[in-house]
């Protein structure tokens, strides 16, 4: 199985439901007015944080995802249902990243935690809602409100107390399935661990703590050599490390100075996070190994242990320290620069663009104005007025000014096909 710590998904919220353009016509009612419904809001869509997921996987087999609409409203003043939110589960850990502005937008890190990331389209106003004393019978509604559409990076950084780093095979999975339930593939030959590994320990006291086993390092991974390169940056919310060595190989020392050096090419913290350093393997070397490895240890480690993770030799004396320093370590204080997010609002279809399309036919087209025209009957003096009046607060009729329109040319908006006279428009069919 590949672990997935990035991942883009592409969401688009729910279209708002379209105005109605009604009239009472009860039997009793003289002169029954207008009694179009609103249309109802389209689904908003929210990542929401949980516990019980620990990777990004999911969106490689789905990477699309869409909220309802919301209905169209209805006669005798009935409103259109409002669409269902749409949540979209992530494990702890995830950043959030608007790939279109490049900002951070959300740090999902507490289970439960949501983040609104596309609100859906407000309904459109039915007739009904544009009577006035002056104007008692509109012949007119609004179209409901566009979804947003918006490309979001996922990225996975592990939420763990205590990280595991070490060379392939220094015996890291070993120690993780010792102290804790967890049970990842251990074998003896390099890269066995593919995917991080968390698994809960429990305290003496009673509470708990979450250790991540972090895949091997090697030289060369800071810029892309071997597997550890993708997985750094999970070390960085960690408490403190434990730095595992395996004490059969030829120079330990050296393949400690290794990891560390590679910690200190990422990040300035990774260079400065306390560390205890365990010299695995105990009970595959003799008794004067362990003490000059140990010795030669403390020199420029604090805080040294020798262990054997097969038979657990000193494992328990390991895990009170660990213990102890989880008490004394608090959770790093991760701050994240996060922007604010105008994307999930963004609601502007407002862009149109004018083509000619013949001697004497223009074609007009864009979000907003497509919407208009849906609501539009050319048939209706007063929607065809309101439509135009709209078109010339936008700029389309200077537009097309620009683009050679005259008196008697066709313009096609939608399903519409209109002919202009000098700032009147007039359907083609009569």
């Amino acid at each position: 199985m590949k672990f997935l710590d990035k991942a883009k998904i592409r969401i688009v919220s729910g279209k708002g439901g379209n105005g109605m353009v009604a009239w009472r016509r009860e039997k009793y009612v003289d002169k029954g007015g207008p009694a179009g419904g609103d249309g109802g809001r389209g689904g908003d869509i929210y990542l929401i944080a949980d516990e019980h997921i620990s990777t990004l996987m999911d969106f490689k087999h789905k990477s699309v995802y869409k909220a309802q609409g919301g209905e169209n409203g209805g006669i005798k003043g009935m409103h259109g249902a409002g669409a269902d939110d749409l949540y979209i589960k992530v494990p702890l850990g995830t950043v959030v990243r608007d790939t279109k502005t490049g900002n951070v937008i959300g740090d999902l890190t507490e289970d439960g935690q949501t983040l609104l990331v596309a609100k859906g389209g407000r309904g459109g106003r039915g007739n009904a809602r544009f009577a006035t004393a002056n104007r008692k019978a509109p012949q007119f509604c609004e179209p409901g409100e566009p979804g947003i559409e918006r490309v979001l990076e996922l990225e996975l950084k592990l939420i763990a107390d205590v990280g595991l780093l070490g060379m392939p095979n220094a015996g890291k999975s070993t120690f993780i399935s010792a102290v804790s339930s967890a049970k990842p593939k251990i074998a003896d030959y390099p890269f066995t661990t593919l995917v991080p590994n968390l698994g809960v320990v429990k305290k003496s006291d009673g509470g708990a703590y979450v250790i991540a086993d972090i895949p091997g390092l090697i030289e060369g991974a800071s810029e892309g050599v071997g597997l550890g390169h993708e997985f750094l940056r999970h070390v960085e919310r960690c408490r403190f490390l434990l730095h595992i060595v395996d004490m059969t190989v030829e120079n330990p020392l050296e393949n400690y100075k290794i990891i560390n050096n590679e910690l200190a090419k990422h990040s300035e913290r990774l260079k400065n996070l306390y560390q205890i350093t365990v010299l695995n393997k105990a009970d595959a070397v003799d008794e004067t190994v362990r003490e000059e490895l140990k010795k030669e240890f403390q020199k420029i480690s604090s805080d040294v242990f020798v262990i054997s993770a097969v038979t657990r030799e000193n494992l328990q004396e390991l895990l009170f320290f660990i213990d102890k320093k989880i008490d004394e370590i608090p959770k790093p204080d991760f701050e994240i620069d996060i922007q604010e997010d105008t994307g999930a609002y963004d609601n502007d279809d407002s862009n149109f663009e004018v083509t000619k399309f013949a001697k004497d036919g223009f074609i007009v087209t864009g979000g907003k104005i497509n919407r208009l025209a849906g609501v539009t009957d050319a048939r209706n003096t007063e929607q065809v007025v309101r439509l135009q009046n709209i078109l010339t607060s936008m700029g389309v009729f200077e537009e097309l000014k620009k683009k050679g329109i005259k008196n008697g040319d066709t313009i096609i908006i939608g399903h519409l096909e209109l002919v202009h006279y000098d700032d009147e428009l007039w359907d083609s069919s009569k």
